[in-house]
């Protein structure tokens, strides 16, 4: 996800007033249930056997008038999506989960939600894992690798006004794909055997607790660092994939925005809106973070 935008369109005015967790209109089977958030109460959870799309669920329901904060889950999804709406394999044994929040910050900072997401799932994984792996890392703008293959990713999505978010995260628990562009891997795969129930109840305590420490935005200079503690070191040798052309160079840092910032072979500095990053190598010089 672009730092600086948020995927999907604005669809117009959506309701001030919190729907009760019920399914009309909604197919397929669904249970409700409660789960921990932080330091706040427990927030719904719509547990469902298959859906397109997690993400799409929770938009269509905040069309309807939901407000949140409530979480759809799915055993499986028929047309899950990453970003650029590139397919999501989505079999079951792993967690697929959608956030929806309304007005979660001004929508200029929202897409920030993407490190706060995956601050989240890093503090989940290591609390499930019970210290049997080696530290989680985050990939920018939005993917969580372990032992430098893809575990998890995450979508940001948001529409209407007030701004309904959708913070869509998928985390490899039993099962992960072959054949990617980047490889990846799955909990079990590393020796850690849990549910995706048990994985979403430390996702969710988490996430209530980075969505505080966020506040709205007006802290990311704190979550900014602790992104950047556990992303790959300053000096790491990348290759950043944009639309139209390619650039190589050593990782140097976020700004205050949440950009890429890339120093090229030439010394001079890239600031990096939107792209995917690949090759990530070991680095090459010292470089501090900013």
């Amino acid at each position: 996800m672009e730092p600086d935008a948020l995927a999907g369109k604005v669809r117009g005015p959506l309701s001030s007033t919190t729907s009760i967790a019920t399914d009309a209109g909604f197919a397929g089977g669904a249970g409700a249930d409660r789960v921990p958030f932080g330091d706040s109460a427990p927030v719904r959870r719509i547990a469902r056997d298959v859906v397109s799309s997690t993400n799409s669920e929770a938009l269509a329901r905040a069309r309807a008038g939901e407000t949140g904060p409530l979480w759809i889950t799915a055993r499986a999804q028929t047309a899950g999506r990453g970003r650029r709406g590139r397919a999501w394999v989505s079999a079951p044994g792993n967690l697929y989960a959608t956030l929806l929040l309304t007005d979660p910050a001004p929508a200029a900072v929202a897409s920030q939600l993407s490190f706060v997401a995956g601050l989240a799932v890093c503090d989940a994984v290591l609390r499930v894992a019970d210290a049997v792996l080696p530290p989680v890392e985050l990939k920018w703008p939005n993917d969580v690798l372990l032992r430098g293959k893809k575990l998890a990713g995450i979508l940001i999505e948001g529409e209407g006004t007030p701004l309904a978010v959708a913070i869509g995260i998928g985390i490899n628990c039993g099962t992960h794909p072959q054949d990617t562009a980047y490889p990846a891997t799955d909990l079990r795969a590393q020796g850690v055997d849990v549910t995706p129930d048990e994985v979403l109840a430390a996702l969710s305590s988490v996430l209530g607790r980075r969505l505080a420490q966020w506040d709205r935005g007006a802290n990311f200079a704190s979550t900014r660092e602790d992104w950047l503690a556990r992303a790959h070191p300053a000096g790491s040798e990348l290759r950043v994939r944009l639309s139209e052309r390619e650039l190589s160079g050593r990782f140097e840092s976020l700004d205050a925005a949440g950009r890429l910032l890339l120093r090229l072979p030439d010394g001079s500095l890239e600031v990096v809106t939107g792209g995917d990053v690949f090759g990530i190598g070991r680095p090459t010089r010292s470089s501090p973070t900013m």
